[in-house]
């Protein structure tokens, strides 16, 4: 049976006047229905750019994509017209951001915003729209919700407009739902809250979710697959046991070295990945963690690594992967 997403070898470009940016550099990965999937990096590795390249939203210009498939439901997103990828994104595909101030409308009324797509995709009158539209606020946990659809963005709290735009993104039913670090603007409880949200609601409604963080910790108890994004490659994939239990890229031991771990016998220092991030304009044809990289050898820069398989389910883009498995004590990861 075929997979819900299949994404093959995404490359897309950003042509502005300082040169061409490579944000996305042929990355693969697949995702079953109901499958949670995570993918991090740090900022600048490419994460939100090749979600929005899935769903055909890179301004052009100056971004473009170049190549690759993108095969959802048998159909190659990347082939619609505008009016067929319409119809996609808001109904099948849907995507909560950032910062929901940006993402909310501050002119128009919440049941106004969330009736709108509800008649559009779902063919719904005022009444139906408005009734969904209390429905999904109730199920996200905004108290007195058939009240609350006349008020404003502005009369929410911070973690409410997150759960607003979480319904709003639920209300149409979406195969994929695709949530692009959604607690980053949030305090730590209520972060905590949005990420016990969002499994609940996967659990209930079966819907297959991607989820976007710079944080390794998030992901942890929420997606069953994993891939680490790095200069626009994925330089680590797996399931999240495995590579929380077996990390086989540098990057990825590095990413797990800076969490902080509450069970420590003996307070100290979080460490931190030496070196700045690729400048993505130059095109790679060594390792791009190599100025970086603890384990580096000449071969890290005389040619960039493919994925290569570690196990039965994970694969590393790292010459001395096997190398990085036996000295993982190096970088603390069996406390993680």
């Amino acid at each position: 049976m075929a997979p819900l997403l299949d994404v093959r070898n995404l490359v897309t470009r950003f042509y502005t006047e300082q040169g061409v940016v490579n944000a996305v550099n042929g990355i693969s990965y697949t995702l079953e229905e109901g499958e949670s999937l995570g993918i991090v990096g740090e900022s600048g590795s490419g994460k939100s750019v090749s979600v929005m390249s899935l769903l055909k939203l890179i301004p052009t210009p100056p971004g473009r994509v170049e190549g690759g498939e993108v095969i959802f439901n048998g159909r190659d997103l990347l082939k619609l017209s505008r009016s067929e990828m319409r119809r996609v994104r808001g109904r099948e595909i849907t995507m909560i951001f950032q910062d929901p101030m940006t993402s909310l409308n501050p002119v128009l009324t919440i049941g106004r915003q969330m009736t709108e797509g509800l008649k559009l995709h779902l063919g719904m009158n005022d009444s139906q729209a408005r009734k969904r539209a209390a429905e999904m606020l109730d199920l996200v946990g905004i108290p007195g919700a058939e009240d609350r659809l006349s008020d404003y963005p502005h009369q929410f709290s911070g973690g409410q407009r997150q759960r607003i735009m979480i319904a709003m993104s639920l209300s149409t039913n979406p195969a994929l739902l695709i949530a692009d670090e959604p607690t980053t603007a949030l305090d730590v409880t209520i972060q905590a809250q949005i990420v016990e949200l969002v499994k609940q609601l996967q659990e209930k409604l079966g819907m297959a979710i991607i989820w976007i963080t710079h944080d390794l910790g998030v992901v942890a108890g929420m997606v069953e697959k994993l891939a680490v994004l790095y200069a626009g490659y994925i330089v680590e994939q797996g399931s999240v046991f495995d590579i929380y239990e077996q990390p086989a890229h540098p990057y990825t031991l590095g990413l797990l070295q800076s969490l902080p771990k509450v069970d420590a016998r003996e307070q100290t220092r979080l460490a931190s990945i030496e070196g700045l991030p690729p400048d993505l304009r130059q095109e790679f044809d060594y390792c791009p963690f190599a100025p970086r990289c603890p384990y580096v050898i000449d071969k890290c820069w005389e040619e960039n690594p493919p994925l290569m398989a570690t196990g039965r389910d994970q694969a590393s883009a790292c010459w001395r992967w096997e190398t990085v498995l036996t000295e993982k004590s190096r970088f603390g990861v069996e406390e993680v």
